[in-house]
């Protein structure tokens, strides 16, 4: 199982080539010509007794699904299987971000600024003083009130309050008079009787 992960995770771009038994940069046609020669031969139904040409199918068919899309062929030339499992979690137009993120001058970039700038010893201690202990969360200055949490309740009848204050009615119900009338059911029954 680990042997089998880490071929399918290979960034050389050169193993669904070898399955179909082309050089790498194969044009279309030469991909579907090897594809149906070695499908026929593989075929389930021409080895029923034979379980590894089963296996050796379902292989051909994942080369030449890949091979053939265009835009899966690029990322698998261009970063290998690795690249079309990236494609997979990721999306596709985020595979070249993904590789160059993870590049090794990229994560060194990320260490130097953050080391110089200090800002990894910033976000530490500003999270561990203001939310784990809040001991050295700022306080309010003492004529002000701290925030408090208000029920949905309390603040709808504060709001009612506010609006009769100032002379306007908060509408609560829905008018009782309406002259429009809707008849679902019309006058006349149906009957779906038939007569024999």
């Amino acid at each position: 199982m680990a042997e089998q992960r880490q071929r399918a995770l290979s960034t050389s771009g050169e193993a669904l080539y070898e399955i179909l038994a082309l050089e790498k940069g194969a044009t279309h046609d030469e991909i579907k010509k090897s594809y149906r020669k070695l499908a026929l031969k593989y075929h389930p139904d021409k080895n029923p007794d034979n379980p590894e040409a089963a296996e050796k199918f379902k292989e051909i068919n994942n080369a030449h699904a890949t091979l053939t899309d265009l835009s899966k062929r690029n990322i698998y030339d261009k970063y290998g299987s690795l690249g079309l499992y990236v494609a997979e979690q990721f999306g596709e137009e985020n595979v070249n971000t993904y590789f160059m993120l993870s590049s090794w001058w990229a994560k060194g970039l990320f260490a130097v600024c953050g080391l110089l700038t200090g800002c990894y010893l910033c976000c530490c201690l500003c999270c561990c003083f203001n939310c784990c202990c809040g001991k050295c969360k700022p306080k309010a200055p003492e004529g002000e009130q701290q925030e408090f949490c208000v029920s949905p309740e309390d603040l709808e009848e504060q709001i009612k309050n506010d609006m009769e204050r100032e002379g306007e009615t908060p509408i609560v119900l829905q008018p009782t008079n309406v002259t429009e009338k809707t008849q679902l059911i019309g006058d006349s029954h149906r009957s779906y009787r038939t007569e024999s």
